[in-house]
């Protein structure tokens, strides 16, 4: 298990890094959310579920995606915008799902993901299915009402989910401590639910309490909430570099980077093991890159394919 949280951890890392590259070299359009610093928690959170089991996810959300189990090369097409990508280019970097394997879509909106996931698994339940779902959201997010809506109902209705807060210390530039009054763990617990705060730089710790929450929700004692006290390392997104915000030091950063995820699971493991999944992982990076780059591009033909459910048919009849 601790090699297989590694490998993940060290895929999303590269994944991210090759992304940011791609930005600079504007061969992907935009920005994008890195993810570099918080592999533990998508890592240790996925790692406890089944293939059936549903997520959803967040602007920042690539690293949830490849550790729900999503094909890199998909992924890396989708922000290159081609028709091999998940979404045959439709969904992009901040919409990026597969509902095959339970990923309900990341999500620009912030805490627009919660009410989504506990749709999911009142389905679940409905069904008659031990389903759980885990709905992933940033410290942002506790202030948002419809979290705290989706919390009471959860609790209410001893719903089969997870809510994992990623509280990496800033709503874009916004300090945690200066802008959440009180505990997050104690906001969560007010709702009758069991609720802890755990080193979200470590995946087994997360991994840990994870099993915990989803042993829980599957034997219909309904919600748990994790808070995972982690840090990104690089900005809020890739043109933050750009603008010249001031908001931590270097000293701060480097604090956390003593941190590092990788560093905490490698260190754990032999070095021959830790070689061996890096370059796993390169292998696999530079494929998805190769098969990004070679697959078609959208036509303007197609592009009102994948938009609606029954396809096109809903504008047909319409005029200008």
């Amino acid at each position: 298990m601790r090699r297989d949280l590694y490998r993940t951890m060290r895929t999303i890392r590269r994944f991210e890094e090759q992304i940011v590259e791609l930005v600079n070299a504007n061969e992907i359009a935009g920005v994008t959310h890195e993810y570099i610093g918080q592999e533990a928690v998508a890592s240790g959170v996925c790692a406890a579920l089944r293939r059936d089991d549903v997520i959803t996810s967040t602007h920042r959300g690539h690293g949830h995606v490849i550790a729900k189990g999503a094909a890199v090369r998909g992924m890396m097409a989708e922000l290159l915008g081609r028709t091999t990508g998940l979404n045959h280019a439709r969904g992009g970097s901040m919409h990026i799902a597969d509902v095959s394997l339970g990923i309900y879509g990341a999500n620009g909106i912030v805490a627009a993901g919660a009410p989504i996931a506990a749709g999911a698994a009142w389905a679940g339940v409905q069904a008659g299915s031990d389903r759980v779902a885990v709905c992933f959201f940033g410290d942002g997010a506790v202030n948002q009402g419809v979290l705290h809506e989706t919390m009471n109902m959860a609790g209410i209705w001893k719903l089969p989910l997870l809510f994992v807060c990623e509280n990496n210390g800033y709503a874009v530039s916004f300090a945690q401590e200066e802008a959440t009054a009180g505990s997050i763990v104690e906001r969560a617990a007010a709702y009758g639910m069991p609720a802890e705060r755990v080193d979200g730089m470590d995946a087994e710790v997360v991994l840990e309490a994870t099993e915990r929450a989803v042993a829980r929700a599957r034997a219909g004692e309904g919600p748990s909430f994790v808070e995972c006290t982690t840090y990104r390392f690089v900005g809020h997104h890739t043109a933050e570099r750009t603008m010249g915000l001031g908001y931590r030091t270097d000293e701060e950063i480097e604090r956390w980077r003593l941190r590092d995820p990788l560093l905490v699971t490698g260190g754990r493991m032999s070095p021959d093991d830790v070689a061996a999944v890096d370059a796993e992982v390169e292998a696999l990076l530079q494929e998805a890159l190769a098969f990004a780059r070679e697959s078609p591009r959208p036509q303007a033909a197609d592009a009102m394919e994948y938009v609606y459910a029954t396809g096109p048919a809903p504008r047909q009849g319409v005029s200008a």
